[in-house]
């Protein structure tokens, strides 16, 4: 008799495949590309090729699912920026232009949806909402290192700075549908250099 996806996927995990592994990957594409609330369990389920009592295993609620979807890109995120600050640790400028280099090449692409955390927060109104909490620590923590990269650059109103540069990185990703994937980096840059100048002059 052949196996079901289902019981299938559940031999692959005793032979060492990470189920719950298998079934945030699936859920991240699909909640990316669809929207967390166009998204159902039994979606999840049928794409990762898992049984629903193996996703309930290791995500209590969809909603810690969600939230461990966004958890995941945070970590993405933080990962490319801490090896982009040490590549320029010595300059806090070349560390700023570096930084919307890749997040203006990211911006560009033609299959970007926008930041996902912004997304989520978007879908889920309520303050208290797991996933709207890790998407608020997410931009609070961006902002409190475009402010210390502010100090560095010698700013007289650092916090200003590091603000301003924050709603410029989340206008980009706002915006990225309407930009032209050759247009992301220059404008980001150059926009940033004049917030800097105007506000170390």
């Amino acid at each position: 008799m052949a196996k079901t996806g289902s019981s299938v996927a559940e031999t692959m995990a005793v032979n060492g495949t990470d189920v719950r592994e298998r079934v945030l990957e699936t859920a991240s594409k699909l909640f990316y590309a669809r929207g967390v609330h166009a998204v159902g369990v039994d979606l999840v389920v049928a794409e990762a090729g898992v049984a629903k009592t193996s996703l309930y295993r290791h995500f209590r609620t969809k909603d810690d699912l969600i939230a461990a979807f966004l958890r995941r890109e945070d970590e993405d995120f933080w990962s490319t920026w801490n090896a982009v600050a040490h590549e320029n640790a010595a300059d806090p400028a070349a560390e700023l232009d570096a930084h919307l280099a890749w997040i203006g090449e990211r911006a560009g692409r033609p299959n970007y949806r926008g930041c996902p955390q912004i997304n989520v927060a978007a879908e889920f109104p309520q303050a208290d909402h797991p996933a709207r909490k890790v998407a608020h620590d997410h931009k609070a923590e961006m902002r409190r290192r475009l402010t210390v990269l502010a100090e560095r650059l010698g700013a007289g109103k650092p916090e200003e700075l590091g603000g301003q540069l924050a709603v410029l990185i989340n206008g980009a990703f706002v915006s990225s549908g309407m930009l032209d994937g050759r247009e992301a980096i220059p404008l980001l840059q150059h926009m940033a250099r004049a917030l800097v100048a105007a506000s170390c002059a």
